[in-house]
């Protein structure tokens, strides 16, 4: 089977995007498991942190399904959405388009750009909840609170919030990447705390309205930026910090940078999440699935699309200087 792919990447969290709309393919859920799994390692594969599924939708434009590179699905991602909305917005013509995401029908669209020469696109993530039951999270603590959590570092308190997908974000002085390693996989092996596994981020506040986050992913691991994790950030740093609402956050990330804007309505929360939608390059993959074998060509990179994104690579790493 020929499989025609692009892959790209949304602030270094990278993907390999499938257009089911444009190309007819059908694939049953096995089909979509063993792909992520077979073309997303990093060491015998393509390599990339999930795969974007970009389907048929009756309520809007496309639908997008993302599975991580173990092959479980994620309920929503920020940086792919992005990847999806580009791709969508390109192939119709337009600025302004809905997807579908398995919790909620989004907006995007293309908007002004956050760093010289980045195409930038703006995608809602939503709904948001402080409401343990919409992670799930069983431990008893009043919503947006900081909390301590049976089975982590006593030393670090976290903020359990949905956006949809399950997060927890800890204020920290200083990211260690080892700490967060250890913490992210500890959180996953705790079922009894967090039935559907969890994505735990570090943030340090930077200045007003900037910050620097990283996060274990669920399914992925320690990743370059997780698009949900930054809104989800982003949110907690106007309660539990001095950035405000309303206005554009700068979120630093090990992939580069985003801005995040949290808007509140009387008690209910939205983020807008703006960023880039880089391709890096296009090739076809020849699947056997019999003997679950593939080899790529065709192969057709965009070279300067991704020299002009290592300008805006370089300067976030300018931002957080020694931070590990």
């Amino acid at each position: 089977m020929d499989i025609q792919f692009i892959k790209c990447h949304g602030s270094g969290n990278d993907f390999i995007l499938i257009d089911e709309l444009t190309h007819g393919y059908t694939f049953t859920e096995k089909e979509r498991e063993d792909l992520s799994i077979l073309l997303c390692d990093r060491k015998d594969g393509i390599g990339s942190d999930g795969i974007l599924f970009v389907m048929d939708s009756d309520k809007a434009e496309a639908r997008m399904r993302m599975f991580n590179s173990d092959g479980t699905e994620a309920e929503m991602c920020g940086n792919g959405l992005r990847c999806v909305a580009r791709h969508v917005l390109e192939k119709e013509g337009k600025t302004h388009i809905a997807v579908e995401t398995e919790k909620a029908v989004l907006a995007v669209s293309q908007v002004e750009e956050i760093f010289p020469g980045i195409d930038t696109f703006s995608v809602a993530i939503e709904p948001v909840s402080f409401d343990p039951a919409s992670l799930p999270v069983h431990v008893d603590a009043d919503p947006a609170s900081k909390i301590t959590i049976p089975g982590l570092p006593e030393h670090l308190t976290f903020t359990p919030l949905s956006v949809p997908n399950p997060h927890i974000v800890s204020i920290v002085e200083d990211i260690n990447q080892e700490e967060l390693a250890q913490v992210g996989k500890k959180a996953n092996q705790l079922p009894e705390v967090f039935p559907n596994g969890v994505n735990v981020s570090f943030m340090k506040l930077l200045e007003k309205n900037k910050v620097f986050v990283q996060t274990y992913e669920r399914g992925v691991g320690l990743t370059n930026a997780c698009g949900t994790a930054m809104s989800a950030s982003s949110l907690v740093s106007t309660i539990h910090g001095s950035n405000e609402t309303g206005e554009p956050i700068v979120v630093i990330n090990k992939g580069g940078l985003v801005n995040c804007v949290v808007e509140k309505e009387k008690e209910s929360f939205s983020i807008q999440l703006r960023g880039n939608a880089t391709n890096v390059y296009e090739a076809v993959v020849q699947l056997d699935w019999n003997t679950r074998t593939f080899h790529v060509e065709n192969r057709k990179d965009f070279t300067e699309e991704q020299r002009k994104y290592d300008k805006l690579e370089a300067y976030a790493a300018s931002q957080i200087g020694g931070d590990s």
